[in-house]
C-alpha cells in the first residue's frame, strides 16, 4: 500500500476543483491543524452546497470569502487552549491553528449570492446556480 493516498486522505492532488494548503511536515503547526478539514460539495438543481466539519469552532472563528468572483475560500483558526501551569497533559490529538480550503466555482454559480450558516460545528455554504432558460431559436426553412 502506498503512503501517498493515506497522507492525502483519498484526495487527488490534481483535483481541478480545489486548491488546498497542505503542510503536513510543518514544525510550528501554523497551517496544519485542519488541513484535512472534511468538506462535502454537492450540486442540487438550485445550488452548489458545501458542508465543512469544524467541531469546536464558533462562527466568529470562521471566514467565508469569494476571491476573484470564482474561488470560494473557507478559513479560520482554532486557538490554543489556555494552559494552567499545574496541568499535566497526557495526550494532545485535537488540531489547533489555522486552516484554509479553496474551491474553484463552476461557471453556473452566482458568487454574489453566497450564503453561509453554522450549526453544531457544521458550516454550510450555499452558492445559488444561474437559472438556465431554454433558448429557442427559429430556423428558416428554405425551398
Amino acid at each position: 500500500m502506498s503512503l501517498i493516498p493515506s497522507l492525502l486522505g483519498n484526495r487527488s492532488i490534481f483535483d481541478p476543483f480545489s486548491s488546498e494548503i497542505w503542510a503536513p511536515f510543518t514544525s510550528n503547526n501554523e497551517i496544519s491543524a485542519f488541513v484535512n478539514a472534511q468538506v462535502d460539495w454537492k450540486e442540487t438543481p438550485e445550488a452548489h452546497v458545501f458542508k465543512a466539519d469544524l467541531p469546536g469552532l464558533k462562527k466568529e472563528e470562521v471566514k467565508v470569502e469569494v476571491e476573484d468572483g470564482r474561488v470560494l475560500q473557507i478559513s479560520g483558526e482554532r486557538g490554543v487552549e489556555k494552559e494552567d501551569k499545574n496541568d499535566r497533559w497526557h495526550r494532545v490529538e485535537r488540531g489547533r491553528g489555522k486552516f484554509l480550503r479553496r474551491f474553484r466555482l463552476p461557471e453556473n454559480a452566482k458568487p454574489d449570492e453566497v450564503k453561509a450558516s453554522m450549526e453544531n460545528g457544521v458550516l454550510t455554504v450555499t452558492v445559488p446556480k444561474v437559472e438556465k432558460k431554454a433558448e429557442v431559436k427559429s430556423v428558416e426553412i428554405s425551398g
